[in-house]
């Protein structure tokens, strides 16, 4: 296939292809709408106000934890046109390192995950709104830095 377009609407990955996404890690997460539309609410008087769609993207950010049982949540915030959060991925028996990051069937990884919540937004409203957008949207932050409290929303 990638002779018949010569890879020329080929976007190339901001991940790591040397990191192995299944690891367990703390991932920073950014997910955009379609066209930057806004989509998930509004600020008003410095606040942010969720739309029917951004309660939504709300209730399935927190539920992410129901279907993937390694992943835990940290502090995630809705903004009118896109989501920050970070992801925690806690395997008790994480893959070791000899795998590389191919193209192959994705699941147990961030991909799944984001996948996932994207799936479940679309599903519960008409149109799919939520895209990656070419940007990076995850990098990996080690335990120690972090000082939040884990699973609190910043809304």
């Amino acid at each position: 296939m990638g002779e018949l377009f010569r890879n020329k609407y080929r976007i190339s990955s901001a991940r790591a292809s040397w990191w192995d996404y299944r690891q367990n890690g703390w991932y920073f997460v950014t997910i955009c709408t379609q066209d930057r539309e806004l989509f998930l609410g509004e600020i008003v008087e410095d606040e942010m106000q969720l739309s029917d769609i951004g309660q939504i993207a709300f209730r399935c950010w927190s539920e992410i934890p129901d279907y993937f049982s390694f992943v835990k949540l940290d502090v995630f915030v809705i903004m009118p046109n896109h989501v920050h959060g970070i992801i925690i991925i806690d395997k008790e028996a994480p893959p070791s390192f000899d795998s590389e990051n191919k193209l192959q069937p994705q699941s147990g990884n961030l991909a799944s995950v984001i996948r996932g919540y994207k799936a479940g937004v679309s599903k519960k409203q008409p149109k799919s709104i939520l895209i990656s957008n070419g940007k990076p949207d995850s990098m990996t932050i080690s335990s120690e830095t972090m000082k939040a409290t884990p699973g609190s929303p910043i809304i």
